[in-house]
C-alpha cells in the first residue's frame, strides 16, 4: 500500500508520524473581535491539550441555505479580520474560496485555502487554489466516493503544488441526512492525508426550514470513532454562543466543552497508537 503523503500548513506538518491538528473556529467571521476572541481562547486550549492549532472562520458564506441568512463580511474586510488573527494570535489560518479570482488574493493572506464541499470537482477553483502556493483543503462532495476524491487531488497536484488535504464531511443518504462512512478515510489516505469534520457530519442539510439543521449530541460520538479509525486532522466549528451563533447554530461546538472533548480524543489518539 502506497505510504500516506504529508502535508505542509503553515508551520505544521500533517500525516503519518506527526501529532494530530486542530483546524477550529466559527462558522463566519461574525466581527474582527468575536474572530480574535474565540482564536485566543481556543489556543488556549489546545495549548493545553497539546494539539497543533489553525483558526478556521469563512469570510463569506456564500452557499447558505437561505438568500437571506447572514454571509460574513466579505473578501476584503474578512481577510483584513484573519490577517489579524495570523499575526496577534500567533496562529495559521484557513478560510473558504468560492470563485478562482478570489484565490490569488485569499492565498496571500491564508496558510491554506479550501474548497468547499460542493465544488470540489470544480477544475477551474481546483488549480486556482494549487496555484497559490498554499496549503489546499478540499472538503469531499456529499454525492461522492470517497476513491473519487484522489481526481480532486490530482488536479490540485498537477499545478506542482502538494501541500493538499480531502476533508470528510458526511454523505447524503436520501433527504437531509448525512451519513459517515469510516472506511472512507482509510481510502482517501492513500493519497492525502485526512481531515475529519465532526460538526458538518451531524448537519440536517436544509432540516431547519430556512436554515441547516443537526444534531449537536452526536459530535463526539463520531469524532471519537474518526480519531481512532485513525485521522490526521480534526475540524470543527465552535462557538462561544452557540445559540446566537450566526451560521450553524444547529451544530457548532460550544467552546465551554470544547476542552473536555479534546481530552478525550487526545486520550484515544495515544490509546491507539
Amino acid at each position: 500500500m502506497t505510504a500516506t503523503p504529508v502535508a505542509q500548513l503553515g508551520p505544521y506538518r500533517i500525516g503519518p508520524g506527526n501529532p494530530l491538528v486542530l483546524i477550529a473556529g466559527p462558522c463566519v467571521i461574525e466581527s474582527g473581535e468575536h474572530s480574535l476572541r474565540l482564536a485566543r481562547a481556543i489556543a488556549a486550549i489546545a495549548r493545553r491539550v497539546e494539539l497543533p492549532y489553525v483558526f478556521k472562520a469563512s469570510y463569506d458564506k456564500a452557499n447558505r441555505t437561505s438568500a437571506h441568512s447572514f454571509r460574513g463580511p466579505g473578501l476584503e474586510r474578512g481577510l483584513a479580520i484573519l490577517e489579524r488573527v495570523r499575526s496577534e494570535v500567533g496562529v495559521p489560518v484557513l478560510s473558504d474560496v468560492h470563485e478562482p479570482a478570489q484565490a490569488l488574493v485569499a492565498g496571500k493572506v491564508l496558510d491554506a485555502v479550501q474548497v468547499p464541499a460542493f465544488l470540489c470537482r470544480q477544475t477551474d477553483l481546483l488549480v486556482a487554489c494549487g496555484q497559490t502556493g498554499c496549503c489546499v483543503n478540499i472538503k469531499k462532495g456529499q454525492f461522492l466516493a470517497p476513491e473519487k476524491m484522489e481526481l480532486a487531488v490530482e488536479k490540485v497536484h498537477q499545478t506542482g503544488n502538494r501541500n493538499v488535504l480531502v476533508t470528510e464531511r458526511g454523505t447524503f443518504f436520501g433527504y437531509e441526512r448525512l451519513v459517515n462512512d469510516m472506511t472512507g478515510l482509510q481510502v482517501m489516505r492513500r493519497f492525502a492525508p485526512v481531515v475529519f469534520d465532526a460538526t458538518h457530519s451531524v448537519q440536517y442539510p436544509g432540516g431547519g426550514s430556512t436554515v441547516t439543521g443537526g444534531r449537536r449530541e452526536f459530535i463526539p460520538l463520531l469524532a471519537r470513532a474518526a480519531v481512532a479509525a485513525g485521522i490526521d486532522a480534526l475540524f470543527m466549528e465552535v462557538h462561544d454562543d452557540p445559540s446566537h451563533a450566526q451560521s450553524d447554530a444547529a451544530t457548532v461546538w460550544p467552546l465551554e466543552q470544547l476542552e473536555a472533548l479534546l481530552t478525550s480524543l487526545v486520550a484515544i489518539r495515544r490509546a491507539a497508537g
